[in-house]
């Protein structure tokens, strides 16, 4: 069968891509036409859908369900398919030293490969998904190399891999696999050239030295370790993970309801293609106040470019679950763990270290975790992900060296000082969005059965994703309440917060943590609670200063403190070009909750006197 056109190859090329999900229209939109899809796209995609129905015939059906298309081939072969289920088979009879079924397995999958992948579609599919799918075609070809090598096949992967290294000169593992292949069949001299020659590659383009696997194969080879033999030309899966087929992988699992953020989750895949391919800065932030959905799109954009990352995916929450932040040491600890280091507690407290470099009962200090979790990290390609920075100090020590390692971080404020970082802000979600998120918990049907309530649902959880997740998990919870009930529960702002809290889901105790981590906590609640019947419009820092009781550049001062823990943001500026500050709905609720709370605290104080 035979398509012309750039774009309905991207049509078919991003549906079997979804693996049977939905495609939004948004998601087709940015892959067909980037940012700017002209004013007819959504006749152009149906008229692109119904060319595809009759070329393809009725062996595949190709769906409209909300919000965009599915594609269904039951009793068809797709070549990615195929050469992803045959890679994980193979992989895994590797990990087994299963050399000949891997060596089988392996070869089979990487033959699904026929000419260039995502040959004809537009450039914005091929910056989304190209960077993933060459990564996964070079660990399984990788991966055969090591069989092929565990089965003493040398003398046959030699050509191979020397155009390899030369079409990849910076791939340190195809490096250390040409230079096995060299000293096994007699070449000493050949590998440590190419040792020399790598060494320096990396040296002129990327500053660094060689990693653990081009480094300890040179040693290898100098010390004669390298000889023939089945598996002596492999370099067998360490604790440390570093091996595709046994790379760590920390995430928490990826959310079931992800729905509302489809153009900022394109925005942060590109961004983590870009920088794992080496294009864009190794520090990525995503920010925006409590509830706002930070970890889940971090976690979801992390799990949907899993072949980016052969060296493993790390994960690590910076604060507890009352919003204090941990010690970087206590952070470093658990991703060591991670990395298949056995080190002690991490602690706030650094003690006079022992001879291995730690104290009596384990602990390492700050400065040792830093260069052991740095060491660890060198050369290897991975994403670490540091869920709730609070501040750019504590940060410092967790951010690796490596310029393989990419780190995700989310975040209530903009950290400044984490240098070349590129930011994704998150607001809270329009209503289109928000009513996506919460009809991915509650049902679609039933929410467009009692439109009224719906939109008073939506209103009352003004579009941050925290609050829409409660009020779905409450529903789903609820099958026979009418949507009505729930609208009426929330429709009195005094109990509002409380009724916005369901299933460990807690809108308020997600608010109070960008409170209590701001320095001067105290000044900035006590400027919270003066300013609850300000009104949720937009207001000058002169009006707040009538609230506050203060001249304007004090209350200016005091409304910063609050716009750098994300419960006050700034949305634009007056004729005289000074700053307009304005509260989210429900941060004037938690602003009329302390106030009510300091009111209940003065009375009984009153009382007791």
């Amino acid at each position: 069968m035979a398509l012309s056109g750039s774009k309905v190859h991207t049509v078919l090329a991003t549906l079997l891509l979804a693996r049977g999900r939905v495609v939004s229209d948004a998601r087709m939109n940015a892959l067909l036409w980037g940012w700017e899809p002209p004013a007819t796209s959504g006749a152009q995609i149906y008229t692109y859908m119904s060319r595809l129905r009759k070329l393809l015939g009725d062996a595949v059906t190709i769906e409209r369900r909300q919000p965009g298309y599915v594609l269904q081939a039951p009793h068809s072969s797709v070549d990615l398919l195929e050469f992803e289920r045959l890679d994980r088979l193979g992989r895994a009879a590797l990990g087994h030293q299963r050399f000949g079924e891997a060596a089988a397995l392996l070869t089979e999958a990487l033959g699904h490969w026929r000419g260039n992948a995502l040959a004809n579609v537009t450039e914005h599919l091929a910056d989304a998904e190209l960077p993933q799918l060459e990564e996964a075609r070079m660990h399984a070809l990788e991966s055969r190399v090591d069989a092929d090598l565990a089965l003493g096949r040398h003398e046959q992967v030699t050509a191979e891999l020397a155009g390899l290294v030369a079409r990849f000169p910076l791939r340190e593992k195809l490096r250390a696999q040409l230079m096995t292949a060299y000293y096994r069949g007699g070449r000493q001299s050949d590998a440590l050239q190419s040792y020399y020659d790598g060494r320096s590659l990396l040296a002129d383009q990327l500053g660094i030295d060689p990693g653990e696997a081009l480094g300890s194969t040179y040693a290898a080879v100098l010390a004669g370790s390298r000889g023939p033999g089945p598996g002596a030309g492999i370099r067998r899966p360490e604790p440390s993970g570093h091996e595709h087929g046994d790379a760590p992988d920390m995430l928490p699992p990826d959310t079931e309801e992800f729905a509302g953020r489809q153009a900022e989750l394109t925005a942060l895949r590109r961004q983590l293609a870009d920088s794992a391919a080496g294009r864009g800065p190794r520090h990525l932030l995503v920010t925006g106040m409590a509830g706002v959905g930070k970890t889940a799109l971090a976690l979801h954009a992390a799990h949907t470019s899993t072949a980016q990352w052969p060296g493993g995916r790390l994960f690590a929450e910076l604060v507890r679950p009352d919003g204090r932040p941990k010690h970087p040491a206590e952070v470093l600890t658990g991703l060591l763990r991670g990395l298949g280091e056995h080190v002690g507690a991490g602690g706030p407290d650094t003690r006079t270290p022992g001879p291995a470099g730690g104290d009596a009962d384990g602990r390492m200090e700050l400065d040792e975790l830093v260069r052991l979790y740095r060491a660890r990290t060198a050369g290897r390609r991975l994403l670490v992900v540091l869920d709730g920075a609070v501040g750019s100090r504590r940060l410092d020590p967790l951010l690796s060296a490596s310029p393989d390692a990419v780190v995700l971080i989310t975040g209530r404020a903009r950290l400044t000082q984490v240098t070349g970082a590129r930011t994704t802000p998150l607001a809270p979600l329009g209503d289109g969005a928000a009513f996506d998120l919460l009809a991915a918990s509650a049902g679609r049907a039933r929410l467009l059965a009692e439109p009224d309530a719906t939109d008073d649902l939506l209103a009352y959880c003004a579009g941050l994703p925290l609050a829409l997740r409660a009020t779905g998990s409450r529903l789903a919870a609820r099958p026979y309440w009418p949507v009505a009930r729930l609208a009426g529960r929330l429709a009195a702002p005094e109990t509002r917060l409380r009724e916005l809290s369901y299933g460990g889901i807690d809108v308020a105790g997600a608010l109070l943590p960008s409170l209590r981590q701001l320095p001067e906590s105290a000044l900035a609640r006590d400027t919270l609670t003066r300013l609850a019947d300000i009104g949720p419009g937009s207001f000058p820092a002169q009006r707040a200063a009538r609230y506050l009781g203060t001249r304007e550049s004090a209350a200016e001062q005091r409304l910063e403190q609050l716009v750098d823990g994300a419960l006050l943001d700034i949305c634009g500026v007056d004729r005289q070009g000074r700053p307009l500050y304005r509260f989210h709905d429900l941060v004037l609720l938690l602003a009329a909750s302390l106030k009510d709370a300091a009111h209940q605290e003065q009375s009984e104080a009153t009382v007791a006197l």
